[in-house]
């Protein structure tokens, strides 16, 4: 199976967020990261030619470059005359970890074509003290954009800590 450029792990935590809280982020560039080998371990693994398909189950951790994903199961549709991955779904208990940036939910599906990520089922992404939670969260990679939905009662909520409040802060009295 090759996974390449298409590999969930590396994109998922490309989302602006941290642009929109003013913040400098260092995310390597994809080709980059996607030159890296991707390390997947899981408790089972179905490979199902007839589908183009393959099917990690269990305590699943799959991890490229500085990039990890953890979920209970993760599953990917590949084209059989390329090779390239069309379509990963990771499910159950979903956590990317990357450089102190965190996201999280209940799903999280790649369509690489398109080059758009869906996480979805209580999505909450962390970095710093800044958080972001909605019911989905949709990453459009070649915008360079993302659209949150919201949870409850239909809202987003984002927590966005303020920039340069330790500058803020009285030093100690002075003479002391």
């Amino acid at each position: 199976m090759r996974i390449g450029p298409a590999f969930m792990l590396a994109l998922l935590l490309s989302f602006p967020m941290s642009a929109a809280v003013g913040q400098e982020r260092k995310v390597p560039k994809l080709p980059e990261q996607a030159a890296l080998p991707v390390e997947i371990v899981s408790d089972r693994l179905s490979a199902d030619s007839v589908k183009n398909s393959v099917a990690f189950e269990g305590n699943v951790v799959a991890k490229q470059g500085d990039v990890t994903l953890t979920s209970d199961r993760l599953s990917a549709e590949y084209s059989r005359e390329s090779g390239v991955v069309e379509k990963i779904v990771a499910e159950g208990n979903v956590r990317l970890l990357q450089e102190g940036r965190e996201a999280r939910a209940a799903r999280g599906v790649f369509f690489n074509l398109e080059q758009r990520i869906v996480l979805s089922g209580g999505a909450e992404l962390v970095q710093g003290g800044n958080t972001l939670k909605g019911e989905s969260v949709t990453v459009f990679l070649r915008e360079n954009r993302s659209v949150v939905t919201g949870g409850e009662g239909g809202r987003v909520k984002a927590v966005i800590q303020p920039k340069g409040l330790q500058d803020l802060k009285p030093k100690g009295k002075q003479g002391q």
